[in-house]
């Protein structure tokens, strides 16, 4: 595979096989992540791959000394599974940035921490070497031009498909997560599939159906009456028609089922 189709660079940069990224010439010295949660999410998503954090976290930081591993996402203060995962990020590296999702009229639930995001970015400038920035959103791009001003080193990642060009061509590097997959997904004893897809969902999922126990069939009982007799079942009763259920109609078209069968 040629070496350009993984790593694009204005200047020579090449990925080591061995989940390494480093500069040709020099190192990257303290190495800033700051990963839009929310974005890589949806990306990831999209081209049907489960994140391993641990593993993107070494990929990123290659040759280089981590200063910090930030991480920005929304939260849903209900979601338990949610908050176990954040908990589980916190206890491996990550600094979590966190807001709270917001309900709009069309009931979509979101949380945009783009601004977060850019100011850390810019505030800390100077105290790290190189940023990576883990993000396709075009919305960055003043953000990484301000901070290359300041002498830092801005590395973009995520799938090229999701990712704005204008943000690739503004960066130092570009590291298509779509072409690194296998280094950095999530792996599954058995064939499992990882479920932690409500983590950073805009949009809650439908609820799942009640699951209901089957009843045994009876036998229908028909009782017999006269055309000019209404039938009045009991409290419980199941009345069905060809046309769904009907609250009045001559008797022998209804079966009747009671709890003494």
């Amino acid at each position: 595979m040629p070496i350009e189709n993984l790593i694009w660079s204005k200047n020579v940069n090449h990925f080591d096989s061995n989940n390494n990224i480093s500069l040709q010439f020099g190192h990257r010295g303290k190495v800033a992540i700051f990963i839009d949660g929310n974005n890589l999410f949806h990306a990831a998503r999209f081209h049907n791959i489960d994140i391993d954090y641990n593993k993107l976290l070494r990929v990123l930081l290659g040759d280089g000394r981590l200063f910090r591993a930030f991480f920005y996402t929304g939260v849903d203060a209900g979601a338990e599974r949610q908050q176990g995962f954040l908990l589980w990020m916190r206890r491996n590296g990550f600094r979590v940035v966190q807001k709270e999702l917001k309900t709009f009229y069309d009931g979509t639930r979101k949380a945009n921490l783009d601004v977060e995001i850019a100011v850390d970015m810019l505030s800390l400038a100077g105290r790290y070497d190189t940023a990576v920035l883990v993000s396709g959103d075009e919305d960055f791009v003043y953000a990484v031009n301000a901070v290359a001003y300041k002498g830092c080193r801005v590395e973009i990642v995520g799938f090229r498909s999701n990712t704005a060009p204008k943000l690739i061509d503004v960066a130092d590097c570009f590291i298509d997560l779509g072409e690194i997959a296998d280094k950095v997904r999530k792996e599954f004893p058995h064939g499992l599939r990882y479920e932690d897809r409500d983590i950073h969902v805009s949009r809650q999922p439908e609820p799942p159906a009640p699951f209901i126990e089957p009843v045994p069939a009876i036998a229908p009982v028909v009782t017999a009456c006269s055309d000019d007799e209404q039938f009045h079942p009991p409290i419980g009763s199941i009345i069905e028609g060809d046309d769904g259920v009907s609250l009045s109609t001559s008797c022998a078209d209804f079966i009747r089922v009671t709890d003494d069968q």
